[in-house]
């Protein structure tokens, strides 16, 4: 019987876990008001980590395509002493987004209070659609926590980009996942 569970959660995880690949490297060109784009790692010397630009980056090509008006970055107070959304916006700003197109959002520090920001930043500016930045592990959550917490449409686009953790990542995101369904 034991056995038997023990592969039922194997392919519960490997199930969950290629639909999650594929809603997170999906991008059916959706067409929002604002970008979300979450924060993740800035170094000690201020510098973004490859993760963090490559979203950003992302955000950027989402702009310049017309898919998104405005730009909000959000993040917290990292350890290194630096305000993620801060960074992020110096970087859009370097990139050539105009500075009235970028919202920060410095108190960002988790992807539910970044979806609980972006809900009061939507409803402001009147918008019905966001589009989630994050890796393509992140997307499926973020979507499910916009939709507990509100009445948005929400698509994701993550950047191609890949790194050994990203198997970690995808455990962890099976976790978390259960766990907000669960209402923790």
């Amino acid at each position: 019987m034991l056995k038997y569970a023990l592969w039922g959660l194997v392919l519960w995880f490997g199930v969950h876990t290629l639909l999650v690949v594929r809603d997170g490297l999906s991008d059916a060109g959706e067409h929002a008001g604002l970008a979300v784009v979450l924060g993740n790692k800035v170094h000690e010397d201020g510098s973004l980590s490859a993760r963090l630009q490559a979203r950003l980056d992302k955000s950027v090509e989402l702009f310049r395509d017309g898919r998104v008006q405005w730009i909000l970055v959000s993040g917290g107070l990292g350890k290194e002493g630096f305000w993620e959304g801060d960074k992020m916006k110096d970087y859009l700003l370097a990139k050539g987004i105009p500075s009235g197109s970028i919202l920060v959002d410095n108190y960002g520090d988790n992807t539910e209070k970044t979806v609980e920001h972006t809900l009061q930043v939507a409803d402001s500016l009147n918008l019905g659609s966001v589009i989630a930045v994050s890796q393509y592990f992140h997307i499926t959550r973020i979507k499910l926590l916009f939709k507990k917490q509100g009445n948005l449409s929400v698509a994701g686009a993550a950047p191609r980009y890949f790194e050994w953790r990203d198997g970690y990542a995808l455990f962890r995101e099976f976790v978390a996942y259960y766990a907000v369904l669960s209402g923790r």
